[in-house]
């Protein structure tokens, strides 16, 4: 009973693992091809007036982000969603066939969860820093009198389409630190496993050990009896 509502706990996580990180690659794929595989994270920039004449002014791109910041990010959620997919249909099948992982399988399986978390705080924090900038930067840390949001339905003139940035980082982040609470809930569950496989392989041992003790304690007695059955 306790092992089934174990691996029930580890197939709820999982499953939200795969939650998280599927509402973090679908608005991060679909902000790439609105930005034309531009990235906006750590984008600067500056509005300045179009003419001297008209007080009109255009918010200019001094320097796109690196692409790399994107792609991580993209790449992270993906990892997570492929590793959560085949973790979750491993533990629901050991779960209908109440079979247990080895000690082997267990840590191996802590090691790569302790990896997804690693890997997910860093582009959860990359997203979040790179899009405060990004927001700093359009509406000049709050001189503007849009904010962040409300730009996205202003047309930037940046020859792309803008319409939808400011709510596809906002699910891409909240998608990215679920995913990491969700992983970090999965790592400690998997050392959970892993502690209790230790003890269960550290007991049998014991038990082991205290067999072959009782066995060569029995074995000496009958010896001995039968060496007094000789003598009389």
């Amino acid at each position: 009973m306790a092992l089934s509502n174990f691996l029930f706990a580890q197939c709820i996580c999982y499953f939200l693992a795969f939650l998280f990180s599927f509402i973090v690659v679908v608005p991060l794929s679909e902000n790439g091809n609105d930005f034309h595989g531009r990235c906006l994270l750590f984008t600067e920039g500056m509005w300045l007036n179009t003419n001297l004449t008209v007080e009109r002014q255009r918010f200019t791109v001094q320097e796109w982000g690196p692409e790399a910041a994107c792609r991580f990010s993209i790449f992270t959620g993906l990892l997570s969603l492929l590793l959560a997919t085949v973790q979750a249909w491993r533990t629901l099948f050991f779960l209908c066939k109440g079979h247990e992982d080895s000690f082997f399988y267990a840590f191996l399986n802590l090691l790569i969860s302790a990896f997804v978390v690693f890997i997910t705080f860093i582009a959860s924090t990359i997203v979040s820093v790179g899009f405060n900038m990004w927001c700093d930067a359009i509406t000049e840390k709050g001189s503007m009198p849009n904010s962040c949001e409300e730009l996205q339905d202003i047309d930037l003139e940046l020859n792309l389409e803008n319409s939808a940035f400011y709510d596809q980082f906002a699910i891409a982040q909240f998608g990215l630190w679920a995913a990491w609470l969700t992983w970090l809930g999965i790592t400690i569950l998997a050392f959970l496993k892993v502690y209790h496989n230790y003890r269960q392989e550290d007991l049998l041992d014991s038990l082991i050990h205290e067999k072959e003790l009782l066995l060569g304690r029995s074995s000496s007695r009958t010896s001995l009896q039968d060496e007094k059955s000789g003598m009389i």
